[in-house]
C-alpha cells in the first residue's frame, strides 16, 4: 500500500531551521512528481515547494525562495526532505507531503493523489 510519512517537525525560534524529510513507500515514487503544502489554524492549505520526478527540476512558491530547499533521494524508498531556514513566525503550520503521478497543476494540491499525515512547524517569535 501506498503511503507517505512526514518527519523533522517541531518548535523553534525566529530565525532558526528546520529539515522535513517525507518516506515514501509503497509504490514506484521514484516516477512521482513530489510536493510539500501546509496549513496553518483557519487557512487554507498552500503550495510550498515540489520537486520533478529525476530531482532535475525544483519550485518553490515565492515566499520561501531563498529561505526553503526541497531535495530528493531515489532509491528503493523514496525520501524527499524540505530543509527550511530563517523561519518566520508566519510559516507556523503544519505541513504535509504529497505525491503526483499524473499531470496537472503541480501547485494546486487537488493534483496529487498521494498524502502524508502531516508534521506540526511552530516558530516562536
Amino acid at each position: 500500500q501506498a503511503h507517505l510519512v512526514e518527519s523533522g517537525g517541531g518548535l523553534v525560534q525566529t530565525g532558526g531551521s528546520l529539515r522535513l524529510s517525507c518516506v515514501a513507500s509503497g509504490a514506484t515514487f521514484s516516477t512521482y512528481h513530489m510536493g510539500w503544502f501546509r496549513q496553518a489554524p483557519g487557512k487554507e492549505r498552500e503550495y510550498v515547494a515540489s520537486i520533478s520526478w529525476s530531482g532535475r527540476n525544483a519550485y518553490y512558491a515565492d515566499f520561501v525562495k531563498g529561505r526553503f530547499t526541497i531535495s530528493r533521494e531515489n532509491a528503493e524508498n523514496v525520501i524527499v526532505y524540505l530543509q527550511m531556514n530563517s523561519l518566520k513566525p508566519e510559516d507556523t503550520a503544519v505541513y504535509y507531503c504529497a505525491a503526483r503521478g499524473g499531470y496537472g497543476d503541480y501547485e494546486n494540491w487537488e493534483s496529487y493523489e498521494v498524502w502524508g499525515p502531516g508534521t506540526q512547524v511552530t516558530v516562536s517569535s
